[in-house]
């Protein structure tokens, strides 16, 4: 049983952009390594393709249907149980050292009088996870203001301290390059991303969040989760040399699109293209500065694995602790004529996924690949269960990953992954004046086929991946495929039809309110007493009243 669980997320690492997943120029020897002592899946699907709802889904075990907070900054909704809930009542700490994208439910707080600086006030406040330190790592400023006030609040504390003179180095330095002038290459202009960041590499965000989580293992004992949550690869897309010059446009892998689904683009697909990052991401500037600089900031975070297992394995942490590798999202990077994540290509939606657990009883699957269908709702399950507990069925609504992490079976339960993406708040809905109620889609996806659904009247996209793996020709209005597609709205519909928001009650406690003695003197459709069992209408027998007198309506 495992005494300590390391979770890390990597925030929009695709699932392609590591070596053991197939990359052929950009070499991550650690998370192979990694991948080495464990199990890595192969086809890992988020719950959306958008930070937080993607990490609400991964904190709380439930689809986006089911906790509520369909795109980042909607609030999770109070009365959510998140992963420190779940293993806190089976005796794990669970704590937070980086990002959440959590946005807390402040007005179910002051309605149900939670103070925020309560313990449990906290808790709601920060995803159920103790904080040891919050970095969303972001601090962006604009004329009406700071992004997020507290983004990077003790990262830039920590670098003025080490002598980087701004108001917010964070942006400054860490994720910004200079000239010979002194002038400040801002990094939110990708044509920057060429440049390095004009920070020491042992002070930028990647090595500072891993010497934290260091420090957090130094200075707990066990048992405890700890959620190790880097802030890159994500934008703004630049990194301190040596990683700066690493990579250049002969190691960017073919683009993975066509002049075909462009020119024959569902409406709403091509709504995404339009976008400026999409038609940014379209030309091949774009992507020559941007790509070497992402695969820069992959190649240093896997050397800060390399830091962080050198360590563990040092100070015997890596006998005794659950490791788990993921990521919340990928990024397209030009593919299918788009940039950032918000669609339901591979690109975005598919996750790396490694596993180590240092149990014998995993021996067995040391080094393997498994290419069960799994979805980022299956590890809260899985970490209740490594560490002893039942995981709760009426809330959680993945699946543990025990099983086969320990060889007693190769694949899910399932038939299908979901994805959701709920744009009602974003500039597309408003450009194209698409009511709040049908800027909501679906994807349904199983081992060979990919529906997208979309509110509004559209019709879907349809992808053979199969014989399209590449998700290039759109079978959504192909008359061939009218079974298939009919049978991937089955698998939808039966998806809506589960019992998701029945959680104060488990199958378990249904089955006892069943059979459980009734003899509470509840009796109906009996016409006379003898057609029950006397135990259950003993009371109700052999009874007379004092006064034997019957009383008599008052007719006056």
């Amino acid at each position: 049983m495992a005494k300590n669980i390391l979770f890390i997320m990597f925030d929009q690492l695709r699932w392609d952009y590591l070596s053991c997943y197939g990359h052929p120029h950009l070499h991550t020897p650690n998370l192979d390594r990694l991948a080495s002592m464990g199990v890595r899946f192969d086809r890992a699907y988020i719950q959306s393709p958008i930070c937080g709802s993607s990490r609400m889904s991964t904190y709380t075990g439930r689809y986006v249907h089911s906790h509520g907070a369909s795109w980042n900054g909607i609030p999770l909704k109070v009365g959510e149980m998140t992963m420190g809930d779940h293993l806190r009542q089976v005796g794990m700490d669970c704590y937070l050292v980086g990002k959440t994208h959590m946005r807390a439910d402040q007005e179910g707080m002051a309605r149900l009088g939670l103070a925020p600086d309560s313990i449990i006030g906290a808790r709601v406040a920060e995803c159920g996870f103790d904080v040891f330190e919050r970095d969303d790592g972001m601090r962006p400023e604009g004329e009406d203001g700071f992004y997020d006030p507290d983004g990077a609040k003790t990262y830039n504390e920590w670098l003025r301290a080490k002598g980087y003179d701004s108001d917010n180095p964070w942006h400054d330095f860490a994720n910004s390059g200079i000239d010979a002038d002194g002038n400040v290459l801002s990094g939110w202009f990708l044509k920057h991303s060429a440049e390095p960041a004009n920070i020491a590499e042992e002070d930028s965000e990647t090595p500072y969040l891993t010497g934290r989580g260091i420090e957090f293992m130094q200075s707990h004992d066990g048992p405890w989760c700890c959620h190790l949550s880097f802030i890159k690869p994500h934008w703004p897309y630049i990194v301190p040399d040596p990683y700066a010059s690493m990579y250049g446009p002969e190691h960017i892998k073919p683009v993975v699109r066509s002049d075909g689904e462009r020119d024959h683009a569902h409406p709403v697909f091509r709504m995404f293209m339009d976008t400026k990052v999409g038609r940014a991401f379209s030309r091949s500037d774009v992507r020559d500065v941007v790509i070497p600089a992402y695969m820069g900031l992959i190649k240093q975070a896997d050397d800060q694995m390399g830091r962080l297992l050198d360590w563990m394995d040092e100070t015997g942490h890596l006998q005794d602790t659950v490791i788990v590798v993921t990521s919340d999202h990928g990024d397209f990077l030009g593919d299918h004529w788009m940039g950032e994540k918000t669609f339901f290509h591979d690109a975005a939606t598919r996750v790396p996924l490694i596993i180590y657990d240092p149990s014998p009883r995993a021996d067995a699957t040391r080094g393997t690949v498994c290419d069960a269908l799994v979805e980022s709702i299956d590890l809260v399950p899985t970490f209740v269960d490594l560490v002893g507990g039942t995981p709760a069925t009426h809330i959680l609504e993945g699946e543990s990953l025990v099983p086969i992490l320990h060889g007693k079976q190769r694949t899910t339960e399932r038939d299908f992954v979901i994805c959701e993406y709920d744009y009602s708040a974003t500039p597309i809905a408003h450009i194209n004046d698409i009511a709040v109620r049908d800027a909501v889609t679906f994807m349904v996806a199983t081992t060979r086929w990919k529906l997208i659904h979309f509110e509004g009247g559209y019709r879907p996209m349809l992808f053979d991946l199969q014989n399209d793996p590449d998700e290039l020709h759109d079978l959504g209005d192909s008359p061939d495929h009218g079974n298939v597609i009919d049978m991937m709205y089955d698998y939808l519909f039966k998806w809506t039809r589960r019992q998701s928001q029945r959680t104060t009650r488990s199958p378990e406690q249904l089955i006892e309110m069943r059979t459980k003695s009734r003899n509470r003197g509840v009796i109906i459709g009996v016409y006379d007493e003898n057609d029950t069992p006397l135990d259950l209408t003993v009371k109700y027998r052999g009874k007379k009243v004092a006064n034997k007198q019957r009383a008599k309506p008052d007719l006056t």
